[in-house]
């Protein structure tokens, strides 16, 4: 397992040198066996989002069911599932999904598959599939088991990785399938954090760096003719970069985003008194979210919210170092991929609310209206919990051991 130490050392050198404090390994005899710190941040900043969907929703769930707590319901059911989810996920041990990490990905598979047939169709796009109550986007699964088999395929394949082309072009062509039955769907979205999470750990596992930039270029030109030859893509693009210029069209939903901005100020209006959530700014609970944050809160709170998501982040990144000096690569690769996709997916939110990237659809990770998004992360970061506990356990047997 050397190897697998050397592979990360310069990107756990830097992380050392940037942010020693979130990094650092401060575990010792006594402490309690999971990182309160992160749990605590990650159910903060779920109370915080069903306050802020229960304040963006109101408006929206009175015109559509004359209720306007028919959103709020919908959240704390969520909420309730999140708790379930929690519960079966740390029950199982990491090595359970270290083992069944590919027969975990041909499930998620078959459902993708099954979407594009038997799905349930929204505002044109298939994605959800209908289990009795229970409205499952299949894409959400796709992002955390395809991680979750990314670091499976790194540990059993690292020497043929770096070596070969071979062992690297297998996890391509898998992507490449992920993103064929995604597109269908469509959702351009989550092909560009499943590739985003792809380059990285590739990255991270020491590819060859002829393959590795031959990958991001054809990544970029793929994209960029996914663009050009889907209408609606085009224009959300061209809205984006000038959205003043259609303000009742295409750029309606953008020019209403920057106005809640506008009128936050630095403190923001108050809890609940949002104007552009009235009617105005459409998707208000859900993708734009962070606008009404911003209108309510103003840019001290939306300040505050983003160092909670990055500080999720980057304990998450803290954990894959601690797990790589113990020689545990499989849950090294499992937490970098989960920070980072935490991290790229909030940055994509963010900047599609203020203009500075076009519209992708993604929802603002544990704070958006929306029981995938949520539940899938709820299993991702509870598996982190579980790595942490595992590892902080083992630290503890291993000091009884020496002192017995």
């Amino acid at each position: 397992m050397a190897s697998n130490e050397q592979q990360l050392n310069l990107f756990k050198q830097g992380l050392n040198w940037a942010l020693p404090s979130l990094l650092s390994d401060n575990s010792a005899p006594g402490m309690p066996l999971y990182d309160r710190s992160f749990l605590t941040a990650i159910i903060g900043l779920m109370c915080f989002g069903f306050v802020m969907v229960m304040s963006a929703s109101m408006p929206e769930a009175t015109k559509l069911t004359g209720d306007p707590f028919y959103f709020m319901y919908r959240h704390v059911l969520y909420l309730v599932g999140c708790v379930v989810i929690a519960f079966f996920v740390l029950k199982f041990d990491v090595s359970y999904w270290e083992k069944n990490s590919g027969m975990l990905m041909l499930g998620v598979l078959v459902l993708l598959i099954a979407v594009l047939f038997i799905g349930t169709s929204v505002n044109g796009a298939k994605r959800w599939l209908s289990i009795g109550p229970i409205r499952i986007q299949v894409a959400e699964m796709a992002k955390f088991i395809f991680i979750v088999y990314m670091a499976g395929y790194l540990v059993r394949r690292h020497g043929e990785l770096r070596e070969n082309r071979k062992g690297f072009i297998k996890p391509i062509c898998v992507y490449g399938l992920f993103a064929l039955l995604i597109l269908l769907q469509p959702d351009l979205g989550t092909v560009v954090v499943l590739f985003v999470c792809t380059v990285s750990l590739l990255f991270l596992a020491g590819a060859r760096i002829i393959d590795f930039m031959a990958l991001i270029l054809l990544g970029v030109i793929t994209f960029v003719l996914l663009v050009l030859f889907e209408p609606y893509r085009m224009r959300r693009v061209t809205s984006f970069m000038d959205p003043w210029e259609d303000p009742f069209g295409s750029g309606y939903q953008l020019t209403q985003s920057l106005m809640a901005y506008g009128r936050g100020d630095w403190f923001g209006q108050g809890l609940g008194n949002s104007i552009q959530k009235l009617a105005y700014l459409p998707e208000a609970h859900t993708d734009f979210i962070f606008a009404v944050i911003g209108e309510e809160l103003g840019f001290i709170g939306i300040i505050m919210v983003l160092l909670a998501l990055f500080f999720v982040a980057m304990r998450a990144i803290r954990l894959g170092n601690l797990c790589l000096k113990m020689q545990r690569p499989f849950e090294s690769y499992v937490a970098y991929g989960v920070g980072i996709w935490v991290c790229f997916q909030t940055v994509v939110n963010v900047g599609a609310s203020i203009g500075m990237l076009p519209t992708k659809g993604l929802t603002l990770p544990f704070i958006s209206y929306g029981g995938s998004s949520l539940w899938v992360m709820t299993a991702a970061v509870m598996l982190l919990v579980r790595i942490d506990y595992e590892r902080r356990l083992s630290l503890v047997q291993a000091v009884q051991g020496r002192t017995s």
